[in-house]
């Protein structure tokens, strides 16, 4: 959460803008301009999504339409969109504590450890898979884009690729991409695999020996440049991720790296089903300093005071989903 700048938009429709979300140190690999925002009363607070300066903002709000049509798992849900007065296309979630990738590993003080990783992957393979069986592609899977939340991690950065790639870790292009193909699901398998990579290692570009033994084969199969090396489907990736349930992994250590005796290994492998991983009642553990910064943004929020008058200006074209 950080504060606003001159020329951040003072309001979104009925929102009075509060704050950014990502750090100026994060801006240019960030797919789109990301506040948080709340009524002229008090009564809602959101998540506010806007189109990058360099993005295509038809293509952009295109996109952004269709995630709510489909309501995929785990994708970032929209209930509302509009335009600022200058044009700019924007949408509006609903708020609860959440961080970027990158600021979860700042957070942290570094990379991940490898179970907490294997549960990240798996929330985002479950909503990749549910996403390719409706027919759509991510095409905007990247660090920024992912917001880890106390219920588990969800997407955001739809279409990213279609929209002309703003904001997008050139680490999590495909090679059939980044030479102008057409955005697949397999570039979405490849993308993921960077993202993993990066939460292990703090870049999506690793040398193999970086990454730790029981992920290194997968992420790197991920990564392969031919798109027929890489796992075929996000429901293959996922069963690999929680595959060391049924295989009796190694113990993991402490989420937060302390010394002593280790978690059981059913303490952090054993998922229940995949439709209900990461409902509320079997939300991923989270390391404590990732816990405490997401309760630190909520009390900073909390905080924020609205200005004591406040007309709310036209939003073009506004819905409210």
């Amino acid at each position: 959460m950080e504060r606003l700048r001159q020329d951040d938009p003072q309001h979104f429709g009925p929102y009075v803008t509060l704050a950014r979300l990502d750090a100026d140190s994060t801006v240019d690999s960030v797919p789109e301009r990301r506040y948080l925002a709340r009524t002229a009363g008090g009564e809602r607070t959101v998540l506010v999504c806007a189109a990058r300066a360099d993005a295509d903002p038809a293509r952009w709000a295109g996109d952004a339409e269709s995630t709510w049509r489909h309501r995929v798992p785990r994708f970032l849900s929209l209930t509302e969109s509009g335009s600022t007065p200058e044009g700019v296309p924007w949408y509006g979630a609903p708020y609860t504590p959440l961080l970027p990738l990158p600021a979860v590993l700042a957070a942290y003080g570094g990379p991940l450890p490898e179970d907490v990783v294997r549960r990240l992957g798996a929330g985002l393979a479950e909503g990749l898979a549910a996403a390719h069986s409706m027919g759509l592609t991510h095409a905007g899977v990247s660090p920024a884009a992912v917001l880890l939340t106390p219920g588990g991690p969800l997407l955001g950065g739809f279409g990213t690729v279609r929209a002309g790639a703003p904001g997008l870790d050139p680490g999590c292009l495909a090679v059939e991409l980044a030479s102008g193909g057409q955005p697949h699901p397999l570039g979405d398998i490849f993308a993921l695999g960077a993202v993993l990579a990066y939460a292990l290692t703090g870049h999506t570009v690793p040398e193999r020996d970086e990454l730790p033994p029981g992920l290194r084969q997968l992420i790197a199969s991920c990564l392969a440049r031919d798109p027929a090396d890489r796992p075929q489907s996000a429901q293959a990736l996922l069963c690999e991720l929680v595959r060391p349930a049924a295989d009796g992994a190694q113990d993991a250590p402490a989420a937060d790296g302390a010394q002593g005796a280790p978690a059981a290994a059913s303490e952090w492998y054993v998922l229940p089903p995949v439709p209900t991983l990461f409902d509320h009642a079997s939300a991923p553990p989270l390391p404590g300093r990732v816990v405490a910064a997401l309760a630190d943004q909520s009390a900073q929020l909390l905080a924020v005071e609205l200005p004591a008058v406040w007309e709310p200006f036209p939003s073009a074209a506004q819905k409210v989903y």
